[in-house]
């Protein structure tokens, strides 16, 4: 296999973009993700269209132990992986202290824990080798508290800020870490996490945007990609450092709540 991507959560969404922007690159890959279903029909897909190969490991890294699965699978079959895109996420709506506890750990478990299970696993592989590029997916929701997504915010402020501490510490090696921070997207997050009806989510950029951006990113070695932000969310941001924390948090609020 030759320039080989693992990509997470690759049956939809962004991650389904990576794949396919990967694979008209003519880069082979390894898909991982819950549902075998839409995993072979994409691996099927891109062969197809490409002459690609494209091998499928079916696992939900929410679970304790399937990061660590996932790398041994890869190691058994002697493939090498160039690009590591942890993609795999979900978000989730309402008070954090009416929300089922068990669905905010799943969460936890899934933005946090396997992305940096999956990283600290391949990232040793890199070093040796003195070459290879991460690509963590983030969101712009980690420059923010997140009332009413209180979880999901702060999972992705993780993401962004261990993404660039690992970059700094790999400063003297030709491995890159690169963290993509979409804004509201239009994929399945909206409607699982319960956003679809919130002005947040009342204009969308395609996930195909997003991943270009994304995967652009990481091949240049850039350090952050903020994408899919429309004029008036780009000046907000520009403006959060300077607007009270308070009124910062209810201006938040007043957009997540379902209208």
């Amino acid at each position: 296999m030759k320039k080989v991507a693992l990509i997470t959560g690759a049956s939809s969404g962004i991650g389904k973009e990576f794949a396919k922007i990967h694979a008209e690159k003519g880069g082979d890959m390894i898909l991982v993700a819950r549902s075998k279903d839409k995993l072979e029909a994409l691996k099927t897909a891109l062969e197809t269209q490409h002459s690609i190969q494209v091998e499928v490991i079916c696992k939900d890294l929410g679970q304790p132990n399937a990061p660590k699965e996932v790398y041994d699978e890869v190691i058994s079959r002697g493939i090498e992986i160039e690009y590591l895109i942890n993609n795999a996420g979900f978000g989730g709506y309402g008070k954090f202290h009416e929300r089922q506890w068990e669905q905010d750990l799943a969460m936890i478990h899934l933005n946090i824990v396997a992305l940096t299970a999956l990283t600290r696993f391949f990232l040793p592989e890199f070093v040796k080798r003195n070459q290879g590029k991460i690509l963590n997916v983030s969101s712009t929701a980690s420059f923010l508290p997140g009332p009413l997504q209180a979880v999901y915010f702060a999972t992705k402020a993780y993401v962004t800020f261990f993404s660039n501490a690992i970059a700094e510490e790999l400063y003297d090696t030709n491995i890159t870490v690169t963290t993509l921070m979409p804004g509201a997207t239009a994929t399945e997050f909206a409607k699982t996490s319960g956003m679809d009806k919130t002005n947040l989510f009342e204009k969308t950029v395609s996930a195909r945007s997003v991943a270009e951006d994304g995967y652009n990113g990481m091949l240049k070695g850039k350090l952050d990609v903020v994408s899919g932000l429309t004029t008036s969310q780009k000046w907000m941001m520009k403006m959060v450092p300077f607007t009270p924390k308070k009124l910062l948090l209810k201006q938040i609020r007043q957009m997540q709540e379902v209208v």
